[in-house]
């Protein structure tokens, strides 16, 4: 393997370095305040802030080195306001190394309503409200609100769509956050499998990057042909900024997995 040059990109929230390279595959080390991590690696769900089955302790002696939490989740129940109190979510679990949390789920126009499985409460997210909530937890990395399509729909319009949205919320997202110094902002890559949409989307979010520590790859891993995802992931891999982190959302099969860490850094997986 060879070392690049310029491999090293640092802002307020996260530094990152590549550590090694070869072709499109990379060792790297992210920096956060408190903690650090190398990639590739690959981030658990643990949808209120932990791992069912497992501990803390346990999740570090397998070598967990990051876990991925759900906005909506977390703000039903225990709420983001009692996490920010206690020291945010990684004091509130004992997790003493690297969070993630996502925006919260499947987007439409003006945001998205849940109804609670616990008092049938409704809760609008808005791009601003995510944010906002996701600042309360407390995560070193926090997704923007993106708006989501099955990757095997058949409407062409709807994915034109969710594009020019997800673009729209970015804007908003980068507005609304609160410790852009202390949280890293990644922006999120739509466009399902059409090719033409993912370069819209890319070039769009680079007019950003000052604002964003880094980047996932979104809409994979939803039953489209593994040729389509290797070709999205490939195509996204060539175009992201070379000295961000990219993560590639959702995915977890075997194959998946060894595409995915010869082009990127990080995979989550439900």
């Amino acid at each position: 393997m060879s070392t690049p040059t310029n491999a090293l990109c640092a802002s307020k929230s996260l530094e990152f370095e590549i550590i090694a390279a070869d072709g499109r595959a990379r060792a790297t080390r992210l920096a956060f305040n408190s903690c650090k991590c190398f990639s590739p690696m690959f981030m658990p769900v643990g949808t209120q802030g932990s791992i069912k089955g497992l501990t803390s302790k346990q999740m570090e002696e397998v070598g967990c080195q990051m876990i991925l939490g759900n906005t909506y989740h977390l703000e039903n129940r225990p709420g983001s306001s009692l996490l920010r109190h206690l020291g945010g979510l990684s004091t509130f679990v004992d997790w003493n190394r690297s969070s993630l949390t996502d925006s919260g789920g499947f987007q439409m126009e003006k945001g998205v309503s849940f109804q609670s499985p616990i008092d049938g409460e409704q809760m609008l997210l808005t791009p601003e409200r995510s944010t906002r909530i996701q600042n309360r937890i407390g995560a070193n990395v926090i997704m923007a609100l993106d708006d989501v399509v099955s990757s095997v729909c058949l409407e062409a319009k709807r994915f034109e769509e969710a594009t020019h949205r997800t673009l729209r919320w970015i804007d908003r997202c980068i507005a609304a956050h609160q410790r852009p110094s202390e949280q890293a902002l990644f922006g999120i890559i739509q466009g399902g499998v059409d090719l033409r949409l993912r370069s819209t989307c890319i070039e769009e979010m680079n007019t950003r990057d000052a604002h964003l520590p880094g980047y996932a790859i979104g809409g994979l891993a939803g039953g489209e042909e593994k040729d389509a995802f290797c070709r999205v992931v490939a195509q996204c891999a060539s175009k992201l900024p070379v000295n961000k982190p990219r993560y590639v959302m959702g995915v977890g099969y075997p194959l998946d997995l060894v595409v995915s860490f010869g082009k990127q850094t990080m995979k989550g997986s439900s």
